[in-house]
């Protein structure tokens, strides 16, 4: 049940560490039931912008707000976290590690024991309740972690990276997860690298790029935004021809197959174009190119630093 009103509010958060800036007036939003995509290149910022959120790190100015309010101790314990690095304790059994983190949270024994019962059934790692979390593999120690910030039924979902080293069933599930609870209103919030499964999951993008939004709204909004491209497949023409195009001899090109997909300006006249390619043979294909979430994040974001986020 996707809501336009935001519950989650990023307002201009900054944060330093002595001259290096993580965060640079970081903005954005998240609505009820929205699963919202949070996508950059190391050192864009999304690590340290989640883990402000959750109340780890401290930011230096802006606001986090939560439904309108100031976002406070209490009401981030009703989040569900999930970190990059490995949060769990390696020693305990998944049965026991779950049910302890759920009494943490205030559940009782019964209730802890049942949410423990239903996540790790429907993250298909119930077979594995008695086993020590670090005799599992990485894959299963992610269904883990996935199942320790469902298991207290959260108002919020904060995931950083939860498809990293993922088997495609396993992504399968995870997304089915998240897509449930983001049904049944919870907002959803998560980074990851693989953008081809966050254009297909998300609902809104946002593209990060040293500290600060570079982009952000839905895939069909960022593509409206985007120069136009074309496929163009021509007989016989030499492989340099889009340079003979004229005042086209700086648009971006790059070759797919037998063709040339060729960036193109807003504007720019494709008659013009396809005109100049049938001069120089047979044409074969001529068609838009929608722009993919990969092409858009790569148009968005350059000479991106790499240190951690």
């Amino acid at each position: 049940m996707k809501s336009d009103q935001a519950v989650l509010e990023i307002e201009g958060i900054s944060k330093r560490y002595g001259s290096r800036v993580a965060l640079d007036e970081m903005e954005f939003s998240v609505g009820a039931g929205e699963i919202f995509g949070f996508v950059g290149g190391n050192g864009a910022g999304k690590t340290t912008t989640m883990r402000i959120i959750i109340g780890v790190l401290e930011k230096d100015a802006g606001a986090v707000r939560w439904s309108g309010r100031p976002l406070d101790a209490k009401t981030r314990t009703s989040f569900g976290y999930m970190p990059e690095e490995r949060g769990l304790y390696p020693r305990m059994t998944v049965g026991n590690h779950l049910q302890y983190l759920a009494r943490l949270h205030g559940m009782d024994r019964h209730a802890a024991r049942t949410a423990m019962h239903t996540w790790t059934e429907r993250l298909d790692i119930g077979q594995h309740r008695d086993r020590a979390v670090d005799s599992l593999s990485l894959g299963n120690q992610q269904r883990v972690q996935l199942a320790a910030a469902l298991v207290h039924d959260p108002r919020f979902l904060l995931l950083d990276e939860p498809f990293s080293g993922l088997d495609p069933l396993a992504v399968d599930t995870m997304s089915s997860v998240l897509r449930s609870k983001a049904d049944e209103g919870v907002p959803v919030l998560f980074s990851s690298h693989q953008l081809d499964l966050v254009e297909r999951l998300c609902d809104r993008v946002g593209i990060a790029s040293k500290g600060t939004m570079v982009a952000c709204g839905t895939v069909e909004e960022l593509r409206a935004g985007a120069d136009n491209s074309v496929y163009i497949e021509v007989d016989d023409a030499p492989d340099d021809w889009p340079a003979s195009i004229p005042g086209a001899d700086d648009l971006p090109a790059h070759r797919r197959g037998a063709g040339i997909v060729l960036g193109l300006p807003h504007g720019f006249d494709e008659n013009r174009l396809l005109h100049h390619a049938m001069r120089l043979g047979r044409v074969v294909a001529f068609h838009r190119q929608r722009p993919s979430l990969t092409e858009l994040f790569r148009s968005a974001v350059t000479d991106e630093p790499q240190e951690a986020a």
